[in-house]
């Protein structure tokens, strides 16, 4: 009789087990779409940057991946967007880089997050025979994750530049010429972790602090969380950053 009862007891007990189960995979699913949900939107000018004129053809290439064409592009520009942050926010950027010979080319990220992506640059080159040299670049994670892809590519790209970001990756001896941009009003960015991984970079890297700067600065989708106060707009350090990504790729004479 006890062994019966037992045995009848097993299968809710299994049952029991796998709800526990069910129930905990609901519940980080759950979690998961209320984070990826929660992220910084591009303001209306971002979006208006992502409007063709005169000066600057904007298009996309595929999904989820929009062109910012000169007239004659003297070199090609490919950019991971921030952690959680709308793609949109960075075309004020990507317009400013245009405008100052670049074919640049912003990837969206599924879920705002750039590490669901870190091949994302894989096949851009091949859309645009005629561009000779290429650069990668990203902000925050979208920059560290634009470090990670640079690592095995090296062959494929000329240099890195690097917004609010570091790189976990030893590019030491990768041959690519490095620009490293953040504001002096940063209060997102792990300058703890950028210090310890200052020495992956290499020797002859160019660092550039933007005075009055934030985190956000970069883009165009508000205050975020935790960032300094800035003294600049976003305006300012967007055309400063488009300045000095000109000059690393030899695109500015001064």
């Amino acid at each position: 009789m006890s062994s019966g009862m037992k045995q009848s007891r097993r299968p809710h007990s299994k049952f029991r087990i796998a709800l526990a189960v069910l129930l905990v995979v609901v519940l980080a699913c759950t979690a998961f779409a209320v984070y990826v949900n929660i992220y910084y939107h591009g303001e209306p000018a971002a979006v208006q940057a992502m409007a063709s004129d005169d000066t600057v053809s904007v298009y996309e290439l595929r999904d989820g991946v929009t062109v910012f064409a000169p007239e004659e592009p003297l070199a090609g520009f490919i950019f991971y967007p921030g952690g959680k942050v709308e793609h949109t926010a960075y075309a004020p950027l990507l317009r400013a880089c245009a405008e100052r010979g670049m074919l640049c080319v912003l990837i969206r990220m599924p879920c705002n997050l750039a590490v669901f992506n870190v091949n994302g640059a894989d096949g851009i080159r091949e859309q645009f025979p005629d561009i000779e040299h290429w650069y990668l670049g990203g902000h925050s994670l979208g920059g560290a994750m634009a470090a990670s892809y640079a690592a095995g590519h090296t062959g494929e790209l000329d240099g890195l530049v690097l917004l609010a970001a570091y790189s976990t990756q030893n590019l030491t001896g990768s041959g690519l010429t490095v620009l490293s941009v953040y504001g002096s009003e940063d209060g997102v960015l792990d300058m703890g972790k950028y210090e310890q991984y200052r020495s992956n970079l290499p020797v002859g890297t160019s660092e550039v602090v933007i005075d009055g700067g934030c985190h956000a600065g970069f883009g165009r989708y508000g205050a975020q969380d935790g960032d300094g106060t800035p003294t600049i707009s976003s305006d300012e350090q967007i055309d400063r950053t488009a300045e000095e990504i000109a000059r690393m790729m030899g695109l500015l004479t001064q």
